[in-house]
């Protein structure tokens, strides 16, 4: 138990130098992100989750570095659905592209607390109410079906009710103030848009994480392997965003990949007192599915003449 403490601690440590380097140093001052620094972002997140998963193999073994390696993909994959939410957020609100990042930074740094509180409370009602597990395979399923029967994905801030008390709570300006959440004019304290964009993305990830975490919870129960897969997803989300942010409309079958995942995992928790699938086949069938989504609009993206 000390040793898994002791793990906790110098993930969350890890986490944090991460996070301090990454606006401290790399992003101190606001500018748009290129699709090339986006690329480089997104391939070092990429390659720091896929370290930590062999030192999950060499620490744990094979069973549970396949079990971070699959939350991983699962939770990878269905953050792409985040960008297609967020592009419509930052086009709703016209946000300059330089301030984007920004308000990714703070707003996964409220996921990952958000993501934390959601893991323990869904290990926790598991593990003490078992047939919880039902309930959870079950909604898997029914946001699988309901995100493939989905025509196109539509955003309305006007009707969020934490926007609604925040904006009677607080005075707004009408103009961003370059990268500021808020200002003081005439000895009051005004919020900025920028906040209120953030405000928007935060309550969009409560949503996102309540068909996220019962997805990975499909396939294991261990606290850290939960807490960590998706922590790596979150972390390499900013730089995945504007890598693929300008191609996304493209991705025509995406949704339905997903929401052949959400079904499929959605089932394996249902069934899971039947038949425990193979941590091995999971992983197989996640990359099938997203494997059949993506090659399609690549293949338009590539040779648009012949397509």
């Amino acid at each position: 138990m000390d040793n898994r403490i002791w793990w906790w601690v110098f993930f969350n440590i890890f986490v944090l130098a991460m996070l301090a380097l990454d606006l401290g140093v790399f992003h101190r001052k606001s500018h748009e992100v290129k699709i090339k620094e986006a690329l480089v972002w997104s391939a070092a997140w990429i390659t720091l989750a896929l370290l930590f998963n062999l030192v999950i193999y060499f620490w744990q073994g094979r069973a549970t570095a396949l079990e971070f390696l699959t939350g991983y993909l699962l939770e990878k994959s269905l953050s792409v659905d985040n960008i297609f939410v967020f592009l419509l957020i930052f086009s709703y609100f016209r946000v300059p592209t330089h301030y984007q990042h920004k308000v990714l930074f703070w707003g996964i740094l409220g996921a990952l607390v958000m993501r934390a509180i959601f893991i323990a409370l869904g290990i926790t009602l598991i593990q003490k109410f078992h047939w919880v597990i039902y309930i959870f395979g079950g909604f898997l399923i029914f946001t699988g079906i309901k995100m493939a029967l989905e025509k196109d994905k539509e955003i309305h801030p006007e009707k969020n009710p934490v926007l609604k008390l925040f904006r009677k709570l607080m005075p707004v300006t009408q103009q961003y103030e370059e990268d500021k959440f808020f200002i003081r004019k005439d000895h009051q304290l005004f919020a900025t848009p920028l906040f209120i964009v953030l405000l928007v993305i935060e309550t969009a990830d409560v949503i996102f994480a309540v068909d996220s975490i019962p997805a990975v919870l499909a396939v294991t129960l261990d606290p850290f392997i939960v807490y960590t897969s998706n922590v790596f997803a979150i972390l390499g989300l900013r730089a995945l965003f504007f890598a693929m942010a300008g191609i996304m409309k493209s991705f025509h079958y995406l949704h339905y990949g997903l929401s052949a995942i959400l079904v499929f995992v959605g089932s394996k928790m249902v069934l899971a007192d039947i038949y425990k699938i193979p941590i091995l086949i999971s992983l197989s069938v996640i990359i099938i599915l997203l494997g059949l989504s993506i090659p399609i609009p690549l293949r338009h993206l590539l040779y648009p003449r012949t397509c």
